[in-house]
């Protein structure tokens, strides 16, 4: 049928949409993914007979209700987005609110699906691992932007700090965070040791190996011959 990705994505859609609304015809609650197919299914068809975005969107507002929905739908689905062809091109259509209150109780024992439920207390990172601090400044022209678990030893050459003290470490922020150098300024970070075998490879090409020592003279070499400005060196 020379079917195109998206012509290849609809009929997915409407195989899902059509499974859902057999489904609610036999009187059964539809799970999140029979839920989200029906509505957006719906909306893509009001738009294919005519109606604005407006249109579609209220439409799809009104296909379903808690009634209709597996307990917990409600919460996880919010809003769905589809993209739909209307009479002036592709638009993409935003259902708010997707699923409508029915007449019975949407989350009983006021259970929240995905809901975090933190312990008391605290939490403290990288308990136990040794630590470093260094004045780290940037003497590039632009932002310097550097992830939680980059080997701080191998960060980009512009900035100036030393790196014999870095070496085996990453900053000690949670994981997927970054810290933001700014050109020109000097800021003090914390770092941590990496965990388990410490072995770093790749990043910039400069370590390669196993980080619970220090760096040997052939690796500060290397990295001051490739550029990586080191305070250490000034010293």
């Amino acid at each position: 049928m020379h079917l195109t990705p998206k012509d290849e994505d609809r009929l997915l859609l409407f195989l899902a949409a059509e499974l859902a609304r057999k489904h609610r015809a036999a009187g059964l609650a539809l799970s999140y993914a029979e839920a989200r197919a029906l509505i957006a299914d719906e909306v893509v068809e009001a738009a294919r007979a005519g109606a604005t975005v407006a249109e579609a969107a209220a439409h799809g507002a009104r296909v379903l209700t808690d009634d209709d929905v597996m307990p917990g739908v409600t919460a996880l689905l919010g809003s769905v987005q589809v993209e739909a062809f209307f009479d002036d091109g592709q638009k993409l259509v935003t259902v708010h609110d997707a699923i409508g209150p029915g007449s019975g109780s949407a989350e009983p024992d006021g259970l929240v699906p995905g809901e975090i439920l933190p312990c008391d207390g605290e939490l403290e990172l990288n308990a136990g691992r040794p630590t470093a601090t260094v004045t780290v400044e940037n003497t590039g022209d632009r932002p310097v932007q550097v992830g939680s678990h980059f080997h701080f030893f191998e960060v980009n050459r512009a900035l100036r700090f030393d790196r014999t003290a870095a070496f085996g470490m990453r900053l000690d922020i949670p994981s997927g965070t970054a810290v933001r150098f700014e050109p020109g300024e000097a800021q003090d970070v914390s770092l941590t040791a990496y965990g388990g075998e410490r072995t770093v490879v790749g990043q910039n090409d400069v370590t390669n190996t196993v980080t619970t020592g220090t760096p040997g003279a052939e690796l500060m070499d290397s990295l001051r011959g490739k550029g990586f400005l080191d305070t250490g060196q000034e010293a």
